[in-house]
């Protein structure tokens, strides 16, 4: 028997029993599979990439139509982060993201993070744990929509017990 914690998440589209598998609709659609043979494995929410559906769908296009859930025919969502290969602290437009976000519609929404390998070590390490806690407040700040979409905090900090803590 495991250690695995069994939950529930209540989203403003349903709950959502947990642990659970999320497949990812990259821009907005799985691949090979329809959104009623989803419901028919009991699937409960899916992954999408809040970039490709900003580049692909158009933040506009999202809004008119209501956000993903109604793009996508899909009761329950959630939307994953772009990983960017070159970070600056001035390089990304958080209040855009998280306003990408909010058009989306998802019922969680992620902060922006900076993300390295969890097999690296050192200083790099501490400024991706400094940097996503700096941005996780911008992104607070941005976020329109707290009463019906959750944002989820980004913890960084590697393998580093002492980093992930602080």
């Amino acid at each position: 028997m495991g250690v695995a914690r069994v939950g529930k998440l209540q989203l403003p589209h349903g709950p959502v029993d947990t642990p659970v598998f999320m497949p990812v609709g990259t821009q907005g659609t799985l691949k090979v599979i329809t959104p009623k043979q989803l419901e028919e494995l009991g699937c409960q929410i899916m992954l999408n990439n809040t970039y490709h559906l900003g580049l692909r769908q158009g933040q506009e296009l999202l809004e008119q139509i209501g956000g993903s859930h109604n793009f996508q025919n899909w009761n329950f969502q959630m939307v994953s982060l772009l990983k960017f290969a070159k970070i600056t602290e001035q390089g990304i437009t958080l209040e855009h993201f998280i306003s990408l976000q909010n058009s989306i519609g998802a019922d969680i929404i992620m902060q922006l993070d900076d993300v390295v390998s969890s097999l690296i070590t050192g200083k790099r390490v501490e400024e991706v744990m400094d940097r996503s806690i700096r941005w996780l407040d911008k992104c607070i700040s941005a976020h329109k929509k707290p009463d019906i979409q959750n944002l989820f905090a980004i913890i960084q900090g590697g393998l580093d017990t002492n980093l992930r803590k602080k």
